[in-house]
């Protein structure tokens, strides 16, 4: 039983991640295609991750009411429809909306499908297990997106990159169909209400942030659009607190951030993620745009900075446990750090088998931090805190990878030259990768929760 829910939900896993990472390689040609100036080409990107990060504590939700099995077959046929849509797009308006669906469709089955391996395994080895698996395939996911990409483009077009995910669905949809439904409680008086009003101001204040970054090269950041924008973007965010502080229910407790671990591991995971996706995307251009590599040439590109994500996923527990949560995450941020300054120090004039030697290092520290922040918060927080826990940890990272987009383009669109505005953004991401190691170096000093948790891994070695 635990075998068919994990390989159904790992299809669907495997082909969200893949969605955040692949479209990168097909910039260049969607431009071409829908004639998309750089603006819409970050909407592209960040309509995706915008919609996820924005809904993936309501569809937790809606997994918790209605039963996960149910939310993730839902989910999943949400985002084969956005799919579709996504690769049958006329015009970039349309592409735009695609990407949008095909996020509310992840903020559906991400949570779901977490759901269902925790209930499938009861046992708690077979669960780690499970979980370890379904990471993983994520992590490679994510790290073969630009080749697979570059591949498809060449072969079929881009196009296809969308339309693939569709019959590998429905194989998820089949495969959940034979699974046991769930329940969706004892009671359903029991279960968490909706949170709407939270909802609503979160997504505005991410979307009005967001258009803000994206649209102030094009109209000026002392522009009244702008600073109105970003106003609205901060009265919207203080009300979205004031509600999440009065509700009995809230999609995100403000109580989890007194935990100094949590509110170190959500920040450091956002940065992470914040410098992680605005390379992938301002290093694509840069490759297709400049250096005039096609799509195919440009994902084989990037596997220095991707192939390394999964063999730290795997490494990270085994060092945690050999150095200590402390070390390793901060260890990380200044590993990230000095590749970002390797990069800038290189210049984007540099040939290639010298941009590359950085690359390995920022993949290498990403795939460090994620994993052991993430056991680290869960170990932190009560059990029945997990799940809401674990939800806002997801959030995190995926508005970092929205705002990262967001302004990696903000920096190339103000300057002629793509190589001028990457260099401003790679020096802004070596600052907060270095900000973000002295917050979880803080954070992991407060806390007690933190040693205990290293002595654990110790004792599991």
């Amino acid at each position: 039983m635990h075998r068919r829910v994990l390989l159904a939900t790992s299809i669907s896993y495997v082909i969200v991640i893949l969605d955040t990472s692949i479209v990168n390689v097909a910039l260049e040609r969607i431009a071409a295609s829908l004639a998309g100036g750089v603006a819409g080409l970050q909407w592209v990107v960040t309509a995706y991750t915008l919609t996820f990060a924005s809904l993936l504590l309501a569809g937790g939700t809606f997994g918790d009411r209605l039963g996960a099995r149910n939310v993730y077959i839902a989910g999943l046929t949400v985002f084969t429809v956005a799919s579709a849509l996504c690769g049958a797009a006329p015009n970039l308006a349309v592409l735009v909306g695609g990407r949008a669906f095909q996020g509310l469709g992840a903020a559906l089955l991400v949570p779901a499908s977490m759901a269902l391996i925790n209930n499938a395994c009861p046992d708690p080895r077979r669960r780690a297990a499970a979980f370890g698996i379904w990471a993983g395939l994520g992590g490679a996911a994510m790290a073969c997106g630009p080749l697979v990409g570059g591949m498809l483009i060449a072969l079929i077009g881009w196009r296809s990159i969308f339309l693939v995910n569709v019959p590998v669905c429905i194989i998820g949809i089949a495969l959940c169909l034979r699974v046991r439904a769930d329940t969706a409680g004892a009671e359903l008086a029991n279960c968490r209400r909706f949170d709407i009003a939270g909802q609503f101001a979160g997504i505005a204040a991410l979307a009005l942030l967001n258009i803000a970054v994206i649209d102030a090269p094009h109209y000026g950041w002392t522009s009244a659009a702008i600073i109105g924008c970003l106003g609205a973007a901060l009265v919207v965010a203080a009300l979205f607190i004031a509600i999440e502080a009065r509700h009995a229910q809230p999609m995100m407790p403000l109580d989890l951030f007194s935990n100094a671990v949590f509110s170190g591991a959500a920040c450091v995971s956002m940065v992470s993620a914040f410098t992680f996706y605005g390379l992938i995307f301002s290093l694509s251009l840069l490759l297709q745009r400049q250096l005039g590599y096609t799509p195919l040439v440009a994902g084989i590109a990037f596997l220095p900075l991707t192939i390394v994500v999964p063999v730290g996923s795997f490494l990270s527990k085994r060092a945690a446990g050999r150095i200590g949560t402390k070390w390793l995450v901060v260890s990380a941020c200044l590993l990230s750090a000095s590749g970002y300054l390797g990069l800038m120090a290189l210049g984007p004039a540099a040939p290639y088998a010298l941009l590359a030697l950085p690359l390995p290092a920022i993949g290498f520290a990403a795939s460090l931090i994620t994993p052991v922040t993430t056991a680290a918060m869960m170990a932190s927080v009560e059990r029945n805190q997990a799940g809401i826990a674990a939800g806002v940890l997801n959030a995190a990272r995926q508005t970092g990878a929205a705002l990262g987009v967001a302004s990696s383009g903000a920096f190339i669109a103000r300057h002629a030259a793509i190589g001028d505005g990457m260099h401003a953004g790679l020096l802004f991401s070596a600052v907060l990768s270095l900000l973000a190691g002295a917050v979880w170096w803080r954070a992991s000093t407060r806390s007690g929760s933190i040693d205990a948790f290293d002595l654990q891994l110790r004792a599991e070695r």
